[in-house]
């Protein structure tokens, strides 16, 4: 087997919006810089994601230098978004229940968002590090924090459980679905060189020159469903997950990591488990 390693890194600099592969990414106590810093709203601030609107996944953001975005999607023209001034004043809104203080991306990016989703949209950009969401779950500790990110900081995945997966699938309902791609499930950090489902019993890991405790399990959602090319649903994977991956009320794939520390991350970086 691969010894194993760090074999790919994924940003989403818009939260439901299409990843961002790199090869280095720094690793801040709130997650990688520049991952889901910016979020698609509602006008009472309640996100929207891919859950109820498929064609974000099709929608991509493009991070620029000083952190503005360059947006794209199909039948749109591009539209580059600069880094609102918090001075223009901030917004409330609402992740999982959470409310959080966000600065407004302004009138010509809100307008870009309707038009392509076709709903009354927002775009929203969290600026500083006090407005950073507390890990509300039980699984986050005291002075833990999270961006826009769904609930924990990375999220990880590995390539063997994958493998595992869409064997699974071939061997289910809905062969003619499979093999699924890693990024149905959307992961900051992809590790090889480890056995299937091995991520189950870990508590803490290190990559490259960064520890992480492992949180939890990382429950799945519609979006895994979702042709992350074509905004297209189906059935897989969650319909194999709850036959075989089911953990209480909850079908998981990944694990969910919060950062001990600081640092950048390399793909090729070596993969430890510490507990």
């Amino acid at each position: 087997m691969t010894t194993p390693r760090l074999a790919a890194l994924n940003l989403y600099p818009v939260k439901s919006f299409a990843g961002v592969g790199t090869t280095r990414a720094v690793v801040e106590p709130w997650g990688l810089s520049g991952d889901r810093r910016w979020m698609v709203a509602d006008p009472d601030g309640t996100q929207l994601t891919q859950r109820g609107h498929p064609r974000m996944a099709l929608a991509a953001a493009e991070p620029l230098p000083g952190g503005g975005l360059r947006l794209s999607a199909p039948g749109m023209r591009q539209l580059t978004v600069e880094v609102p001034d918090p001075a223009s004043g901030s917004t409330v809104v609402e992740v999982w229940r959470t409310k959080v203080e966000a600065v407004p991306a302004g009138a010509e990016a809100d307008a870009w968002l309707t038009e392509y989703l076709g709903t009354d949209a927002r775009l929203v950009h969290l600026d500083a590090p006090e407005h950073r969401r507390p890990i509300t779950s039980r699984h986050g500790l005291p002075g833990e924090t999270v961006s826009f990110a769904d609930a924990f900081p990375v999220l990880l995945t590995t390539v063997s459980s994958l493998d595992a997966l869409n064997l699974l699938i071939e061997q289910g309902d809905h062969p003619d679905e499979g093999p699924l791609p890693m990024n149905r499930f959307r992961p900051n950090v992809v590790v090889e060189g480890t056995p299937p489902w091995a991520e189950d019993g870990w508590r803490r890991v290190r990559i490259g020159e960064v520890s992480f405790r492992v949180a939890k399990p990382c429950g799945r959602c519609v979006v895994t469903t979702t042709d992350q090319a074509t905004g297209e649903r189906g059935k897989e994977p969650l319909r194999t997950l709850a036959r075989h991956r089911r953990f209480g009320d909850r079908v998981v794939f990944g694990q969910n990591l919060v950062p001990e520390g600081t640092g950048l991350l390399r793909t090729g970086d070596p993969f430890d488990v510490l507990e």
